[in-house]
């Protein structure tokens, strides 16, 4: 579905948590292999248990045959995980528990007619994956196609190549992925949360940039700003003070870091324009 957002690791715990009733190891199965393999979901429906379950083993690369595949044009393959391998093994001793045995032919997921070789259809596996999604009390913009999007987000995450998340998903063009991707959900979250006023106190503004900067240079950049290292010194606790000529302990420099960064934000705007920490521009 256009427009759905990737889930967060935390995300993707607590939904595999809310599947219920005699279904429940399907339909959890369905949702932790998608997210581990990031098949579309009529590729994950087209499924037998013969393509998931070989020599009495999960498979640990799950081919997705041409003729299920969007276009039809060509096979992929999908390396799976421990989560994905986990998520087989579960629905094999469902199926034997459910059907009496391990028929490769059968359908992976199945609907709850036709013995076992009638598959959930797209419409069914929508209303099972918003339930899920609903009781985990999750917000925004989530469907089936947030399995997929979550995949490629978290591969994309770890890896930073756009090329191997192109030739997972089995799309023809990088720019589709470079679309699909997006920016990263979680570091949306993250960023947002950080910047949160009530966190100001604790993380002040330039201290990561000013931590990141020689000793040497932040001097000469304090100067030019209008600064007096001493005076600014005479702020820090007594353990920690020291002369400007000892400006290298790293104690000391990052709190005068944080420091610095707290009297800017403090500080009337004009005083920071006249000292140089914000400029204007006509």
């Amino acid at each position: 579905m256009k427009g759905a957002r990737p889930l967060t690791v935390s995300e993707i715990k607590l939904v595999s948590t809310k599947f219920k009733g005699s279904f429940a190891v399907r339909n959890k199965s369905l949702f932790m292999l998608a997210i581990s393999c990031g098949g579309r979901i009529s590729e994950m429906l087209s499924l037998t248990v013969g393509d998931v379950w070989q020599h009495g083993q999960p498979i640990s690369d799950l081919l997705f045959r041409k003729q299920v595949v969007k276009g039809q044009e060509e096979s992929r393959m999908v390396p799976i995980n421990e989560d994905g391998r986990q998520a087989i093994s579960d629905l094999i001793v469902w199926h034997r528990d459910k059907y009496g045995d391990v028929d490769p032919d059968r359908m992976l997921f199945t609907s709850r007619q036709g013995g076992g070789f009638v598959a959930l259809s797209r419409g069914q596996a929508h209303n099972i994956l918003r339930e899920a999604f609903h009781q985990a009390g999750l917000n925004g913009k989530v469907a089936t196609h947030s399995l997929r999007k979550s995949f490629a987000q978290r591969f994309y995450d770890v890896t930073g190549d756009i090329y191997m998340v192109k030739e997972l998903l089995g799309h023809k063009n990088v720019v589709t992925t470079q679309e699909y991707l997006g920016v990263s959900y979680s570091k949306l979250k993250k960023g947002c949360d950080q910047i949160s006023v009530s966190r100001l106190n604790t993380s002040p503004v330039l201290y990561n940039s000013l931590a990141e900067i020689e000793a040497d240079t932040m001097i000469l950049e304090l100067g030019r700003r209008g600064y007096n290292i001493d005076d600014l010194l005479e702020g820090l606790p007594l353990t920690n003070k020291v002369h400007s000529d000892h400006f290298g302990d790293v104690n000391t420099f990052d709190q005068l870091g944080s420091l610095v960064a707290k009297n800017a934000l403090e500080s009337p705007l004009s005083h920071r324009l006249e000292s140089g920490l914000y400029t204007t521009h006509s």
